[in-house]
């Protein structure tokens, strides 16, 4: 159930836990400072009572998909004691009349599906302190998982804003910064979105698997796997190891080669070959008066074949 005081979280969140257990402390600067103000400012406010109806969702995603389990706790308590912690909203930037949800969505749908006025603080706030706001909400109740903050965290990137609102909204230190950059880079979203929240599943795991990504040729076969029938069926959590393990042991494998043998001839049937090919090796065996001959002029223009076989490579290297 959501706080009684809504704002204290925020303002002094209690320290996240990294999985090497490294306290993350939020310190207050930048573009932070003026937001802490707003929740001082805030925690004095008025609360009023708003249509649900009326309210939009935050225009960044934060969560990969519902808790169900949660939100049925959540919608049971409710029925029972009523909204103990208002939300935060804030007038719509394009819809007079409108309302867009800073923090407390889950609440705001609660009321909707009880169909009962939702308490709400209504603050105006620009784009960067609504996202920083919305984000160390999240920092505070450390309810998201890893991956759903890391994709939370490339949203704001493509949006635009810099690294400092990133690391402010979701009171990151520079090494998991780092890490989330790089595993929101190197998994594509699509993949992201197939596995889910995967709320058991850290830092360093993800990590792996998006060097595993890295791989020429794994996101192909990791979309394959993802779009199997009973691979949705899973929790998120079975679905990544599901994944990683695919991925590890496609990794591992060697691989295979089919030796092969093969005779050629000569349009005039004076010259024979007989090619052996194990993989490690290439055999060309020659059979012909002149077998002695023909092999030492093919001996002196091997740079030059070489040569040509490179320029082949390269040309189908770009051309694939």
């Amino acid at each position: 159930m959501a706080r009684k005081d809504i704002f204290s979280s925020v303002m002094n969140p209690a320290p996240l836990k990294t999985e090497d257990n490294d306290a993350v402390n939020y310190v207050v600067g930048g573009a932070s400072r003026s937001i802490k103000s707003s929740f001082e400012e805030l925690a004095k406010a008025s609360v009023v009572e708003l249509d649900p109806d009326l309210i939009d969702g935050s225009f960044i995603a934060d969560r990969i998909e519902e808790d169900d389990e949660a939100f049925q706790e959540l919608l049971t308590a409710v029925r029972e004691r009523g909204q103990d912690s208002p939300v935060l909203v804030r007038p719509h930037p394009s819809a007079a009349g409108r309302y867009q949800v800073v923090f407390g969505h889950r609440r705001v749908r609660v009321a909707k599906q009880l169909d009962r006025q939702v308490r709400a603080v209504v603050r105006a706030l620009d784009d960067q302190d609504h996202v920083i706001a919305q984000g160390q909400e999240n920092a505070a109740r450390s309810n998201l998982s890893f991956i759903e903050r890391a994709l939370f965290a490339k949203r704001l990137g493509d949006f635009g804003y810099d690294q400092s609102v990133v690391k402010s909204a979701l009171a990151l230190d520079a090494t998991t910064f780092s890490k989330m950059q790089s595993v929101a880079h190197h998994i594509p979203e699509d993949i992201i979105l197939a596995i889910g929240p995967a709320r058991a599943t850290g830092r360093d795991r993800w990590w792996q698997l998006s060097k595993l990504l890295e791989i020429p040729g794994n996101q192909e076969e990791a979309r394959a796997l993802v779009a199997s029938g009973d691979f949705a069926n899973q929790t998120g959590d079975a679905r990544f190891a599901r994944l990683l393990d695919f991925l590890s042991k496609a990794k591992r494998a060697p691989k295979t080669f089919t030796p092969r043998t093969k005779a050629w001839a000569s349009e005039d049937k004076s010259l024979r070959a007989n090619i052996t090919d194990s993989g490690k090796a290439f055999t060309l065996a020659l059979k012909a008066k002149n077998a002695s001959r023909f092999g030492a002029y093919i001996e002196g223009r091997l740079e030059e074949l070489y040569r040509a076989f490179q320029e082949a490579e390269s040309a189908n290297k770009y051309t694939d």
